[in-house]
């Protein structure tokens, strides 16, 4: 991978510069600002952390550089009325303002499963939306169906060329952000982004380091490496549902081979504590696509160190569910918290001299219950379950000390696999 000649790639920088212009006419994409980011810095040994923050895109995302280039070049070429697109979300509502923008109809299939902020948000941009199966691929079996009975033009997320040139137009603008960067980090689902991203670079910083990275419940890059072909998987099983699409197509993958120097995979935790760390330290909310850009300058598969490194954050799109059940799980993995269950005898006064010894650790006690109807527990015997946010891990170690200090060992039942700290 990463020869960086350009010139044998299906999609060549020139292909870019013309979506620059047609973007360029119609300012429908904004440049979108960089940041640095001194704790990410210290985080990874890294020179320079710039964080490029694309989901400040006025959709939230990168998509509508690619829809919008790929609609302009299909009215240069001929007459379209209609055009339909399959989404999990972001794609949806970059090809729904593209299409209001050159006043073209657009049907858009979403999976069921789809956030519903990113439903409304396609439906507010213009666009009808059909709800159809539980994946991403279900959605594109159905779009399909839709363009072969109708005279409607398929606008793939990903697939074709004139969308990989839209994308490029992001590289040009990382390069211009920071023309002497070591390293780019691009989140990869369909291969879109980082193939119009590596090849604006193979034309303008050749020397740059790209790497990607892919969700581990998603990832299809490796294997269609190895074997020479798009692999594609059955089912996904991430919490970055921008980069579930299960699968790459020839095009990117060709283009991946040829110019993408290093492929990083990271874990549903790994990119939840991302977004926890990017909400409290660079003080932005990015979706889970976004933020496995930065989980994998802090993973332990990719060395930053000493390097002027570029994270781009590709999408803001974050349900308000989603949020949640991010941050309970980052809060686990930090011990911040923390479900335990003390086996004792159930006489009066054992819960408030728990509680008792909880309190005196200044930790607060979310939920508490008892448990009695389980085949290991003798008449008299009870677990308590407790629910509590402590500070972190020394914190909630403290209290289980104390606990069992005490005379009430504890078992913690809510691990999960440890991600780095903050």
């Amino acid at each position: 991978m990463g020869d960086n000649d350009s010139s044998t790639t299906p999609v060549e920088f020139a292909d870019v510069e013309t979506a620059m212009e047609r973007l360029d006419e119609a300012d429908i994409a904004k440049p979108t600002p960089v940041d640095r980011s001194t704790s990410l810095e210290e985080m990874t040994g890294a020179a320079e952390v710039l964080l490029k923050m694309e989901h400040l895109q006025w959709t939230g995302s990168f998509k509508t550089r690619g829809a919008y280039n790929k609609i302009s070049q299909c009215l240069e070429e001929r007459e379209l009325n209609r055009v339909v697109a399959s989404s999990a979300g972001n794609h949806a509502q970059g090809v729904a303002v593209a299409a209001t923008e050159r006043g073209i109809d657009a049907t858009i299939v979403m999976p069921k499963t789809a956030p519903e902020t990113k439903i409304n948000a396609t439906r507010g941009y213009g666009a009808t939306v059909e709800l159809v199966g539980q994946d991403f691929q279900a959605a594109r079996q159905h779009a399909e169906e839709i363009v072969a009975e109708t005279e409607a033009t398929l606008i793939h997320p990903y697939d074709d060329p004139a969308i990989v040139a839209g994308q490029g137009t992001l590289g040009v603008e990382m390069y211009e952000d920071a023309p002497d960067l070591d390293t780019i980090v691009v989140p990869i689902g369909g291969g879109g982004l980082i193939s119009g991203v590596a090849i604006a670079f193979a034309e303008l910083s050749p020397d740059t380091r790209i790497v990607g990275v892919q969700a581990e419940g998603a990832t299809t890059v490796p294997a269609s490496l190895d074997k020479g072909v798009p692999v594609t998987l059955d089912s996904v099983d991430t919490i970055a549902d921008g980069i579930a699409t299960g699968g790459v197509s020839e095009l990117t993958l060709s283009i991946i081979e040829e110019h993408v120097d290093e492929i990083v995979t990271v874990t549903n935790t790994e990119i939840a504590d991302a977004i926890l760390v990017l909400m409290e330290r660079a003080k932005q909310i990015v979706e889970g696509a976004a933020s496995a850009s930065v989980a994998a300058i802090r993973s332990d598969d990719l060395d930053v160190s000493g390097e002027k490194v570029m994270p781009l954050l590709c999408g803001g799109n974050l349900d308000m569910t989603m949020l949640r059940a991010v941050l309970i799980h980052a809060l686990t993995a930090r011990r911040q918290l923390v479900r335990f269950r003390v086996h004792t005898v159930d006489r009066p006064g054992n819960m408030a001299e728990i509680t008792e010894i909880i309190a005196n650790h200044d930790a607060n006690i979310q939920a508490v219950r008892h448990d009695r109807a389980l085949e290991n527990l003798d008449v008299g015997e009870v677990y308590l379950i407790f629910e509590i946010e402590t500070s972190g891990l020394s914190h909630a170690e403290a209290i289980t000390e104390s606990l069992a200090n005490n005379g009430y060992p504890v078992e913690v039942t809510n691990r999960v696999a440890a991600a780095s700290s903050p």
